[in-house]
């Protein structure tokens, strides 16, 4: 049987993209087979298409993309399920991640039932699901390098994005003042996923904010340790999603962990499927919503990419692949 699939075979621009047709994989005895029903374009995907920073090709491929076919989480249903899959059953809605990829951009994809695949919460639609995984896992990882406590003060620099939606967020869950940055026309964005106070970036630059802080993540990676350190408490920390000018990041986590006071923390994002049993939960119960921008067509996979590659998105890209994305 033929399916759709959007593939590459080279590293490079939107462009490299084609949708093609092939065969619906056959599943091995550990594995899942998934019909997909969407993914979403973030920027995980969009580093392993261009392949740079080069370090991902470590991951990805040295000199060529090992996946034909890109995408790194999905939401969809349980096709068929392999001798030795025990925790699923055809007909389960699931969703899923992996930041090395796992050709998700595809009408099926096999999947090994020990990877980071959940069960999708009851009244969750499709949409919700898959937008609940990247960003949040990057998210939790940040928090998960430091002990929140009930009152403390956190800034979010980049609250619109994925990672920074879901940040603002689970501070909220777990019960601390958020002060959240976006650009003018998105604040109220902002308040809506509960931000305490917000900065517009276009008019402020928020690292000169009088208040004082526990932590600064900056979601977005466009700041740096020094710029942000008078915005700390004493033993305040700053963690950021990128490696900051010449990688200094890392390299600071480990040089103000031994000099006292204020700290970076560097959040090697691991544990995917922790990641996802703490935001399925929220999701659950109703404590956490993704910011979602827009979808995208399949057909329309290059014009995905080239917006969210433009760096103007909110949230979360849809990149739908079945049309049966709302099913809940």
């Amino acid at each position: 049987m033929i399916m759709k699939a959007v593939t590459r075979s080279q590293y490079g621009s939107a462009q490299v993209l084609s949708i093609t047709q092939t065969e619906i994989p056959k599943i091995e005895e550990d594995e899942i087979l998934i019909k997909v029903c969407c993914t979403t374009v973030n920027r995980t995907d969009c580093a392993n298409l261009t392949g740079t920073p080069y370090v991902v090709r470590l991951f990805t491929g040295i000199t060529a993309p090992m996946m034909e076919v890109p995408g790194t989480d999905f939401a969809g249903e349980v096709m068929q399920v392999g001798r030795e899959v025990t925790d699923f059953s055809p007909g389960d809605r699931v969703f899923g991640f992996d930041d090395n990829g796992l050709s998700s951009m595809a009408e099926y994809m096999p999947i090994d039932g020990r990877k980071a695949i959940r069960h999708i919460p009851p009244g969750i639609t499709y949409e919700d699901a898959v937008a609940s995984a990247e960003g949040p896992h990057y998210a939790i990882n940040f928090l998960n390098k430091v002990k929140l406590r009930k009152g403390e003060k956190a800034m979010v620099n980049g609250g619109t994005g994925a990672i920074g939606s879901a940040l603002i967020q689970i501070l909220k869950f777990h019960g601390l003042y958020v002060v959240a940055t976006g650009p003018t026309e998105h604040l109220d964005r902002l308040r809506g996923l509960g931000a305490d106070r917000v900065i517009d970036y276009k008019t402020h630059d928020f690292t000169q904010d009088e208040e004082k802080f526990d932590y600064v993540f900056d979601s977005v990676g466009k700041s740096t340790f020094g710029n942000c350190k008078n915005l700390l408490l004493k033993d305040g920390i700053y963690i950021s999603s990128e490696l900051g000018p010449y990688a200094q990041n890392p390299f600071l986590a480990i040089s103000t962990t031994f000099s006292g006071g204020k700290q970076v923390k560097f959040p090697l994002p691991l544990h995917i499927p922790e990641s996802l049993k703490i935001i399925s939960n929220l999701l659950g119960s109703g404590h956490y919503k993704p910011l979602i921008d827009r979808s995208y067509r399949m057909e329309e996979v290059r014009e995905a990419f080239e917006y969210v590659m433009s760096g103007q998105k909110l949230g979360n890209v849809i990149l739908n692949i079945s049309g049966k994305t709302n099913d809940s």
